[in-house]
């Protein structure tokens, strides 16, 4: 098995303080899919001890195949936090046999909850926060819950593209933290500019939604792939850095890199310690192991989470 070399690394750009970097990339994520997951040899040989490593739980992967990563994931010494999507869950008594198997077979006691990317439910369930309500999770005494966040909207859920019904879910989500036993955090779909980020996050401060955010970063990838992706998910402004990239020739050819938008919210963080983006989730989009390189380049240590919250 590889061991990382966790000497000190050039911080991502040359006026970033190395530890400001550090500091927001401690305890980052990542995401799999079973079917990415087959392709790594050993998450070991890639991934800090404990990391958090999300399973996305794509519609027409099965349930077996899920939890078969979540075990694997557990054995080999990490976080599993499958993702539960409201919509591909046909009833109250499959959300149940899902929790009862992660739990039984794989160890896992977090879940993201998430409505899910599919058009109409195939059952009994629309919502991150219908699934919430069964208090199925609560009963299973599940210690963590994710629920997602859209920094630049969602047109699914806000069509006319203001954030009404967006924030609407945020307050209640909110509420309902303070009556659950469970650790909650925002997870939130994966933006390229620092700004509206930013904004976004200490907008929610203000009206009182204080759930810690964990950030969603694309990692490296090729910049054709990452504008798919980013059309697709619906990604809102900050579409535009990976526009304006793409018209540079010179850039054109180069994979893209998180390192601008890294260090940017490092930055903020380092000159406001309260701000409430407290982690990091990466999005392998180009791949979990060059992401994961990339992560152990610019973070060397963080990522060994100091607890196992």
């Amino acid at each position: 098995m590889a061991l990382f070399n966790f000497k000190k690394r050039p911080p991502v750009a040359p006026d970033v303080p190395t530890a400001a970097v550090e500091a927001l990339l401690k305890n980052y994520s990542i995401e799999v899919m079973p079917r990415t997951a087959e392709n790594v040899d050993d998450f070991r040989d890639l991934l800090p001890a404990g990391t958090r490593v999300y399973i996305a739980h794509i519609e027409g992967t099965p349930i077996e195949d899920m939890v078969a990563t979540a075990r694997r994931l557990t054995e080999q010494g990490y976080r599993a936090m499958p993702h539960f999507p409201a919509r591909i869950i046909m009833n109250r008594a499959t959300l149940a046999d899902w929790i009862a198997r992660y739990q039984g077979e794989a160890g896992v006691d977090q879940a993201l909850v998430l409505a899910g990317g599919v058009a109409q439910p195939h059952g009994d369930f629309q919502s991150s926060m219908d699934l919430l309500e069964t208090g199925e999770f609560g009963k299973a005494g599940f210690k963590r819950l994710h629920v997602a966040g859209h920094p630049e909207g969602n047109r699914d859920i806000d069509p006319s593209g203001d954030m009404d019904n967006v924030t609407a879910a945020l307050r209640w989500k909110q509420a309902f933290s303070e009556t659950s036993d469970a650790e909650m955090a925002l997870a939130t779909q994966f933006a390229f500019d620092a700004a509206p980020i930013i904004a976004w996050a200490d907008t929610l401060k203000a009206a009182g939604i204080d759930l810690p955010i964990h950030i969603g970063i694309a990692g490296p990838a090729k910049l054709q792939t990452l504008i798919k992706f980013a059309i697709a998910c619906g990604v809102g402004p900050s579409l535009k850095v990976l526009q304006k990239r793409a018209m540079d020739v010179t850039k054109l050819l180069l994979p893209y890199e998180p390192t601008d938008v890294i260090a940017d919210l490092a930055l903020h963080k380092a000159a406001n310690p309260d701000f409430n983006i407290t982690n990091v989730h990466f999005f392998p989009l180009g791949g979990i192991k060059t992401n994961a390189t990339w992560a152990i380049n610019n973070a060397g240590a963080s990522g060994v989470p100091a607890s196992a919250q």
